[in-house]
């Protein structure tokens, strides 16, 4: 998945590389429970190409613990991430909003 560049710094330097360990780790198809999608094969489900990606499944990007992280494809990698995405954006447009409100009062 896309890194968002203000999240950039939160991961390790060696990120690709530890990122590349996992999804080598899986023998490169998702560890998604009974997903057979293999990297660079049509997806079972969707067809698209797969692009087998690293999950974190705290969320927290610095925790690279391998016991942490889990190969998945892209939808369940955006099923997965889909809460924490949508608490972020609501997230953002508080901030947004208060701010609004200040730069207003």
């Amino acid at each position: 998945m896309p890194i968002r560049a203000e999240n950039k710094k939160l991961y390790p330097k060696d990120w690709p590389a530890i990122s590349k360990a996992i999804r080598a780790r899986a023998g490169d198809v998702c560890e998604w429970d009974q997903c057979t999608a293999r990297n660079g094969a049509p997806h079972p489900i969707t067809g698209s190409k797969v692009v087998l990606t690293t999950a974190h499944l705290d969320h927290n990007p610095a925790n690279c613990d391998p016991a942490n992280l889990l190969a998945l494809c892209q939808l369940h990698h955006n099923r997965y991430d889909n809460p924490t995405r949508v608490a972020g954006r609501k997230r953002r447009a508080r901030e947004a909003l208060h701010t609004k409100d200040l730069l207003l009062a």
